[in-house]
């Protein structure tokens, strides 16, 4: 699973949650054309009033050039407090394999919302330690670093069934990278949106259209990233459709396209249920 997908997952169990829930479980596969697959679960449950926590946990598996596989656990947990009308959030992550690249994470944002407006800002300490495979896969080099990450966020509600949603944020990383050097060193552990790479961004942008239609729910999603890696750039579509499957229950489909320079043309499906519940 991505980075931003998984992120995304706890940003719903929040919403969730703010929107007067006690508690709120899911999860959900995804799989791309490229044999990669990821399972993932999300839930969180509010503390006191106008506070929750979210948190989840997922694991990944591709299958790398030459016969190698990467399994990668993903674990994430996030405390939001609403203090109305500005809101802090802190969270902290762990996202990796130890064969290939482990990064432990901590973010912290401030966000001030009205009824039509959701403003947010994010900052994000990352600490990696990369295993740089040799072209002949014989030896290898391990590098540990850093990078900081500086977001930014805004969420318009453009009338009574359609919201808009811009999102943006760049890294600066503690060692520098030589993108042309590196570019076959990162296809040996690259092939699809699910690779740990795919985490080691320079920057990232991203829109949001979503379209309600009642109790359902349409988007569709644009973004592109660049990674720091091999300098490659990665362009994704993504549309998703949300509808309710019985009281308090929902289920979501998606399908998606990425076109990479480093990994090519995927095409990729997830399927996802979430269930809500009073304290």
């Amino acid at each position: 699973m991505s980075s931003y997908k998984f992120i995304a997952l706890i940003f719903i169990a929040g919403n969730a949650l703010a929107a007067g829930d006690g508690f709120m479980i899911g999860g959900g596969v995804e799989s791309d054309n490229e044999d990669g697959i990821s399972a993932s679960a999300v839930g969180g449950f509010g503390l006191a009033e106008n506070t929750w926590v979210s948190a989840g946990v997922a694991k990944s598996s591709v299958e790398l050039a030459r016969g190698r596989e990467l399994e990668a656990l993903y674990a994430d947990v996030e405390l939001d407090h609403y203090f109305d009308p500005v809101g802090i959030r802190i969270g902290a992550a762990y996202w990796g394999d130890s064969d290939v690249l482990e990064s432990n994470d901590w973010r912290a944002s401030i966000y001030w919302r009205n009824e039509a407006v959701t403003l947010a800002a994010e900052y994000e300490f990352r600490d990696f330690d990369f295993i740089i495979p040799s072209i002949d896969l014989v030896t290898s080099r391990e590098l540990m670093f850093d990078a900081d990450g500086i977001g930014v966020s805004a969420r318009f509600k453009m009338s009574e069934s359609t919201s808009l949603r811009l999102a943006g944020k760049k890294y600066d990383y503690s060692v520098p990278f030589r993108p042309v050097e590196n570019v076959d060193a990162a296809s040996l552990v690259t092939v699809s949106r699910l690779s740990l790479i795919n985490t080691l961004v320079d920057h990232r942008a991203s829109v949001s259209l979503g379209i309600d239609q009642g109790l359902k729910r349409w988007e569709i999603d644009v973004a592109t990233w660049e990674d720091v890696i091999a300098g490659s750039r990665t362009n994704s579509v993504t549309l998703r459709y949300l509808m309710p499957m019985a009281d308090k229950s929902d289920i979501e489909f998606s399908l998606g396209y990425d076109d990479s320079d480093l990994y090519g043309d995927v095409t990729f499906f997830s399927l996802y249920l979430y269930f809500y519940g009073a304290d």
